[in-house]
């Protein structure tokens, strides 16, 4: 399938690209309205996790957090070209469940740390909730990736990933 305009490039996307400032629009498989300049973010998958609610969730993976399995979205097949178990990655989460408007937190929900901005904090809270989650290939198994650590819960949407370098 080729779309008009793109200059020899094959064009295999069947998910529309999606604003990142919409949280409900994430996991929609509508357009979204053009808006000029907006950055559009396209989930290339969703994880499948034991981790019900961020309450379940550990503070980050090292700290007792399971394997999950990434199901990618079948556009996005060609990108999982020669990975295979035992690669290190960093899955990038659009952490849906984070509060979008929080600016300050006490660092790990302690109290009797001082009150912090969220940019020096690892916070799932914060204006652009992306999660940066090192992981190591398991297994793969077609369009499902086991991974793991991650401290991401069951439904989360995967925005990207890169090679641990």
């Amino acid at each position: 399938m080729r779309a008009a305009g793109t200059r020899g490039q094959a064009r295999t996307s069947l998910r529309p690209a999606i604003p990142c400032d919409s949280l409900a629009g994430i996991v929609s498989t509508r357009r979204p309205a053009r808006r000029s300049g907006a950055p559009r973010l396209r989930p290339i998958g969703v994880l499948h996790s034991t981790l019900r609610s961020r309450h379940d969730a550990p503070r980050q993976g090292p700290e007792g957090a399971p394997d999950a399995w990434l199901e990618v979205h079948p556009w996005a097949r060609a990108a999982l070209y020669r990975l295979k178990a035992g690669d290190r990655l960093i899955v990038i989460t659009w952490l849906h469940r984070a509060k979008r408007t929080t600016m300050r937190v006490h660092p790990r929900s302690d109290p009797k740390r001082r009150l912090t901005g969220v940019f020096a904090t690892r916070s799932p809270d914060r204006p652009n909730p992306l999660g940066l989650h090192p992981v190591t290939v398991r297994a793969k198994r077609g369009l499902r990736l086991r991974v793991g650590p991650i401290e991401a819960i069951d439904g989360t949407p995967v925005v990207d990933l890169k090679p641990q370098i």
